[in-house]
Formats: structure tokens, sequence, C-alpha cells
């Protein structure tokens, strides 16, 4: 049985701490549950579609909201795992996923992320085995490790694309993301990389991948990815959809996401997903809006 309040001394004073030092608590208490129950057998709780979840989302997730609780009690937040919570038509509302790469984690393989974000505000990723926290006040994006804060620098340099190859393929057959992965050009330009976990999107930020490409919907407010998305616009990356238009339109549909670390790497693969077989079917041909 995980102790969830002992998470608690990450921040003694979490009434008085800022949204950021509450997003960095809540992340790292999440993972050090999630890092004291890797390896162990544990159940699975099913979702359906090959979904599922673990004990240690469930135990990650309570950890998560302690904090969320004792900083911010009047505060909303949607979870992964428990749903809406909180104060019921709450002004401000915050983003939980406790365990991003499930099933990478289940399966014995440490790439995983932990994600705490306020909309619209501060927000953290925590990676669980390699001690770092990525964080942004909303304004600036830093790397927490061993208690030092180092500002996020993206790149695209190494040419590593992260693809998200999971299912829902909601704009198929206009977008499909292995068939940007076989595209004659995607392979000369860019190196291929199936992480399988949103930390890939912190890693955009971060220098550590030029670009994150997802299909899906409108990911601005989603459990999965509302932090990275946070971490790659106040660290200066090019944000927008698969349709090249920026995320969180009121009153349009978000399609997706192409995170990059800069204009150039942007325009490349945007330029990539109109020239697949029945792109122009997505609606939108925007040249890269920063988001």
């Amino acid at each position: 049985m995980i102790n969830t309040s002992a998470s608690l001394h990450h921040a003694p004073d979490l009434a008085s701490a800022s949204d950021a030092e509450v997003a960095l608590a809540a992340a790292r208490a999440g993972a050090d549950v999630v890092r004291e129950l890797y390896g162990r057998r544990l159940d699975r709780i099913d979702k359906g579609g090959g979904d599922f979840a673990t004990a240690a989302d469930l135990a990650g997730e309570r950890a998560i909201l302690a904090v969320l609780r004792a900083a911010r009690p009047d505060d909303g937040v949607l979870g992964e795992e428990g749903g809406e919570q909180g104060a019921a038509g709450a002004g401000r509302q915050w983003f939980v996923d406790p365990l991003c790469g499930t099933l990478n984690y289940a399966s014995g393989t440490m790439v995983a992320a932990v994600n705490v974000a306020l909309r619209d505000g501060a927000a953290a990723v925590a990676d669980p085995f390699g001690g770092e926290v990525f964080w942004t006040d909303g304004q600036v994006a830093r790397v927490r490790h061993d208690g030092d804060d180092t500002p996020l620098e993206p790149s695209a340099a190494g040419r590593l694309v992260d693809v998200n190859l999971d299912a829902p393929f909601p704009h198929a057959p206009g977008f499909r993301a292995v068939e940007l992965l076989a595209h004659p050009r995607f392979g000369p330009g860019f190196r291929p990389r199936v992480v399988s976990s949103s930390m890939a999107v912190a890693w955009v930020a971060a220098g550590k991948r030029a670009a994150y490409v997802t299909d899906g919907g409108d990911l601005a407010d989603s459990v999965h990815f509302a932090a990275g998305i946070a971490l790659c616009r106040a660290a200066g990356c090019v944000v927008t959809g698969i349709d090249g238009e920026p995320l969180g339109r009121p009153g349009r549909p978000g399609r997706g996401l192409v995170a990059a670390a800069d204009q150039r790497t942007h325009d490349e693969l945007m330029a990539l997903i109109r020239d697949l077989p029945g792109s122009p079917a997505l609606p939108g041909h925007g040249h890269g809006h920063a988001g």
C-alpha cells in the first residue's frame, strides 16, 4: 500500500506555493509512486479497446490529487482515471495523467511520463526514472534535476521525430501517421522514433526531439498532452494541429498535434503531411502558427 500523503514533503507550504511549484510537487508525487511500484506484478483494469490501467496509474493519480487538494482545494480536476473531480463549476481546472506509457511500464520498459497541467497555466511533466521534471509557469520552460533548474532549449539538430502510432485515427484516410513514416522524403530528412508516451512532447521542448506528431482531436485540453503542449509553447516551439492550424480554436475542432522545435522543421513536416494520399481532405492549409 502506497502512502500518498508522504509525497506532500515536496511542497511543505502548498497553500502559498505558486501554481508552477504546485504542478512540480504534484508531478513528483505521482512519479514517486510510479517508480516505487515499477517491476511489481500489478493488477490491470480493462478500459476496452485494448487499453488498460494498472494499480500504479490509480495510486499515482491519488498521490497527485492529494497534492492538488492540499494546495488548491477550490480548483477542479480532470483525471485520466478518476474523471471530473473537485469543486463543481470551478473556474480553474487541472489535467492529470498519472502514467502516460502504461503499456511500456507494464511491459518493463522505463519510458513513461507523469503529466500535470493547469488549464492555460502552469504545467509539469515528470520522468519517473530519469529524475527530471520539465515545468513551466506559462511564461518560461525549465527542467529541474537534483534541485537545479535549467532553461529548456528546443533544437532540431538531432532530426529525431517521434510519431505516435497508437489509435485512435480520427483523420484516416486523410492522415495516417504510419504513412508519414513511409513517405519517401521522411527518411532522408528525419529519423523516426516511436516512444509511445507523451514524454516525447516534453523532449521537443528540451531539445531531445526535433518534433512530435500525432493524430487526434483538439489536444490542448487533453490529460495526456496539455502539459507537454504548455512546455513546448513556453519554450518557443511551433505548435499546431496536423492541419497546420492553432490548437484550442473556439468553435472549431482541433486536429491532432505537430510540435516542432523550430519553424523550418514544422514547415518540412507539414509539407510531408499534405503530400500524403488523401491529405486534401484535411481542411486548413496554415503555414505554421506558434501556439
